[in-house]
């Protein structure tokens, strides 16, 4: 009879750790590994719209190309694990104004408050439209340039 209650007085916590904390890690750990996974998706969305950018400007930058807009239809996805994100600039302010200028886009996952950021380094002749803001899942969704005819270049969100 001494070797029964020895063995539950054992046994009960091994019981107890694997009915509740067990589940509570494992949960704990699929959050933390699901919350990883989206700021990876969110990062490479951010790395291509930072590059389709950046060869925008490049493209419209050279001086054969004549004043006029140019719209160019967004390509990033639409979605991260199935909810739609938000994407914001802002152009930094230099003192110099023959400095490159330095465009920060944040994207920003709504439902679950994940927010990345990523860089464009582009020219001092760049302007930034910066109440626009960019939809994720609108159809319309693209990037807007237009180019001045004394050679600025401004920028903006469609959709």
């Amino acid at each position: 009879m001494v070797n029964v209650t020895i063995e539950y007085v054992i046994l009960i916590p091994l019981l107890f750790t694997q009915i509740i904390v067990f589940p509570f890690v494992a949960s704990t750990i699929t959050s933390s590994w699901q919350d990883a996974h989206r700021d990876v998706a969110l990062e490479e969305a951010a790395g291509h719209l930072t590059s389709t950018i950046q060869q925008l400007y490049l493209t419209v930058n050279w001086d054969d190309i004549l004043a006029g807009n140019v719209t160019h239809a967004s390509t990033i996805p639409s979605t991260i694990d199935s909810y739609p994100y938000t994407v914001t600039g802002s152009l930094n302010s230099a003192s110099d104004p023959n400095a490159t200028r330095i465009l920060t886009l944040t994207l920003t996952l709504e439902k679950f408050k994940n927010t990345v950021s990523a860089v464009a380094v582009l020219g001092p002749n760049v302007l930034w439209m910066e109440e626009t803001v960019l939809q994720s899942n609108s159809p319309d969704a693209s990037i807007n340039v237009q180019k001045f005819s004394n050679g600025t270049i401004g920028f903006s969100f469609g959709g």
